[in-house]
């Protein structure tokens, strides 16, 4: 009895035992895991882009004047040398009972300073005449020795004094009489015309064959020179401006692939970098961050029956390739981390963790190329944390 009550307890005790340390041994730590594949990677640079016509003719006022009304609509097709818009003279002034009153005190004065002039015509003609005859008669008298030669030229020299102040008088008679016409034009012409036809129009015509993508002044008015009336150009010929940070724009090439997506179409479109712009511009983002961006401009090389319906700034998303291969050694970028002096990834192999050392290449951001170190079929840990060291235990979720 005693023996069997020893032999109980020891069992129990082992017992006990057994279920504390299973209950306090460590257990495999549970990750996730990605297969080490071969794909196709394509690295690229992705922003948001507009479109714009290429080609872009602003037709602005050469001179100050009275717009004559629009008629044209946003989308209408124009050929070149038609007319676009017409101008006016500047209308005259609107004339107020004060105004009216000014005008007609100057048409009189400009009457009386009419009147004024031709009556010193008239004194200008009695002098000429009479400084012509003393002339003459000097000259009969120098003939017969009873004047001297000064007088004969004293009296020469008053007879032309005549002459000319005679054309003066003339001319001030001219002068008045504009006065006076510039005078009656103010109350001739005033606003109450607005109805009459111009004498004279200057029509702006299409330089191109076109169609109108934006009016800036559609309703008659006044418009100051350069002041742009409306724009011009061919939808057809559309070129998508991206601006792109300039850390970016360095590794982009004229002449490289991009790929336009969500522009409202089924089917990405295809196109080709025309020119990175040298020079780059400040530009805010959304997080009040100061970003210098770069304009990179893009041809479209699509056929134009798959976006016909594409026009003036519109948005695309702009996909421009850096880099792209079919079969790619690849896992996901967020398996790899910094060790020592390079890049390693824990690898799941007989149940544990191993460290592996790697040499990565190019990458997307959410893969990346492996170069060395590790080989397709493999599982390796992604987003592994503190817990994960070189051979623990762990398990796949």
């Amino acid at each position: 009895m005693q023996l069997n009550r020893k032999t109980g307890i020891t069992l129990t005790a082992i017992a006990i035992t057994a279920a504390l340390l299973w209950g306090f041994w460590p257990g495999p730590v549970p990750v996730e895991g990605a297969l080490v594949v071969r794909a196709p990677l394509r690295v690229t640079v992705d922003e948001e882009g507009r479109t714009r016509v290429k080609d872009r003719f602003i037709i602005s006022a050469p001179v100050a004047g009275y717009l004559q009304r629009i008629q044209l609509e946003v989308g209408d097709a124009v050929t070149q040398g038609q007319t676009l818009a017409v101008m006016e003279p500047l209308r005259p002034e609107v004339l107020d009972p004060r105004s009216r009153a000014r005008a007609e005190a100057q048409v009189a004065a400009a009457q009386a300073a009419l009147k004024s002039a031709e009556e010193q015509v008239i004194s200008a003609r009695a002098e000429d005449v009479y400084a012509q005859a003393e002339y003459r008669r000097k000259q009969q008298l120098l003939k017969d020795a009873l004047v001297s030669q000064d007088d004969l030229e004293l009296a020469q020299t008053h007879a032309r004094q005549a002459v000319a102040a005679k054309r003066s008088a003339e001319f001030a008679v001219e002068v008045a009489r504009f006065d006076l016409e510039a005078a009656q034009t103010a109350l001739r012409y005033s606003i109450s015309g607005n109805g009459e036809e111009p004498l004279e129009t200057v029509k702006l015509r299409a330089p191109v064959a076109s169609r109108v993508l934006a009016i800036h002044h559609e309703s008659e008015g006044v418009v100051m020179t350069g002041e742009d009336l409306l724009e011009i150009g061919d939808p057809a010929a559309l070129e998508v401006a991206v601006d792109v940070l300039s850390a970016d724009a360095v590794r982009i090439r004229p002449g490289g692939a991009v790929q336009l997506q969500r522009w409202g179409g089924e089917q990405p479109l295809d196109g080709l970098v025309r020119v990175v712009e040298p020079s780059g511009f400040t530009k805010i983002s959304a997080l009040g961050v100061e970003e210098q961006r770069v304009w990179v401009i893009a041809d479209i090389t699509s056929p134009r029956e798959l976006w016909q319906q594409l026009g003036d700034g519109y948005r695309v998303e702009a996909h421009f390739i850096l880099w792209d291969e079919d079969a790619v050694l690849q896992l996901p970028a967020s398996a790899l981390f910094r060790h020592a002096d390079g890049w390693s990834v824990f690898a799941i192999r007989d149940g544990k963790a191993r460290r592996v050392a790697v040499q990565i290449g190019h990458s997307n951001g959410l893969v990346t190329q492996i170069l060395s170190g590790i080989d397709a079929g493999e599982t390796v840990i992604v987003h592994p944390d503190d817990r994960i060291q070189d051979g623990v235990r762990v398990a796949l979720q």
